[in-house]
């Protein structure tokens, strides 16, 4: 198996975040894990911190101070993976809403497909979505639909945030130039990605909503992901490919 990094970023995740590490190292392929901790005060780093001697070489955490965006968690974690060498980067929630077996599907999506890009899709086989309430299902499948309109990209889950890149991905793409904190940072990404002309796949999951913790959707990422990509597609008329 080629060298492959999962990116978990965690704030206030005690009561999934040991649950989630063992999940991912009893896999059948060998999966090595980065947290990226936002100064949780729950105690998080420290359930990390208490396994890594365990899992020494396969588990690592960088510790930030303050809540600093999803965003900027997972742009740490692409920078970090790039400069130790990891061949494919794969991004998840520590809440169990994606299913830790599914990385194997994206990872071999990458790795025996041929694709940069594969991404955990709710949507590419109509809506499999657990236990969310109605009408954040629909938000969710309609924001998909409205980025569609905007962007132009083909893809039926625009804003997913369960993947696994390619490292030449993240390599080409000006990680500097990528703006948005919230669920928007997850379009750009898609974006920047499709702009290159990166082969991208769905690949159809089921996504359960968490049943310990609390979810960290806002008021303000929803705004930020609604007007960020008009913006964000303004500016694409006026910037070169890499």
């Amino acid at each position: 198996m080629e060298k492959t990094l999962v990116i978990i970023p965690t704030y206030n995740e005690k009561e999934n975040i040991e649950a989630i590490i063992r999940k991912v190292f009893s896999l059948p392929l060998s999966f090595h894990i980065l947290i990226i901790e936002d100064g949780s005060p729950d105690g998080t780093a420290a359930i990390v911190k208490s396994l890594m001697q365990e899992f020494s070489g396969k588990l690592f955490i960088e510790e930030r101070k303050g809540k600093l965006g999803l965003g900027t968690a997972y742009l740490h974690g692409f920078r970090w993976g790039l400069k130790n060498d990891y061949k494919y980067i794969c991004e998840m929630d520590a809440d169990f809403s994606h299913n830790p077996e599914d990385l194997i599907r994206l990872y071999e999506a990458c790795e025996k497909d041929g694709y940069d890009l594969a991404i955990g899709s709710r949507y590419v086989n109509g809506i499999t979505v657990i236990n969310w309430p109605i009408g954040r299902v629909l938000m969710s499948y309609f924001a998909s639909r409205y980025v569609q309109m905007i962007t132009g990209m083909p893809f039926h889950d625009t804003t997913a945030g369960f993947k696994c890149y390619r490292n030449t991905v993240l390599a080409t793409i000006r990680l500097d130039k990528v703006n948005f904190v919230g669920y928007a940072f997850q379009i750009q990404m898609k974006f920047l990605t499709w702009r290159q002309g990166f082969k991208i796949v769905e690949v159809p999951i089921i996504f359960t909503d968490r049943k310990l913790g609390v979810s960290k959707m806002s008021g303000s990422i929803f705004k930020e992901a609604f007007f960020g990509v008009i913006s964000m597609k303004i500016k694409s008329w006026f910037q070169k490919k890499a």
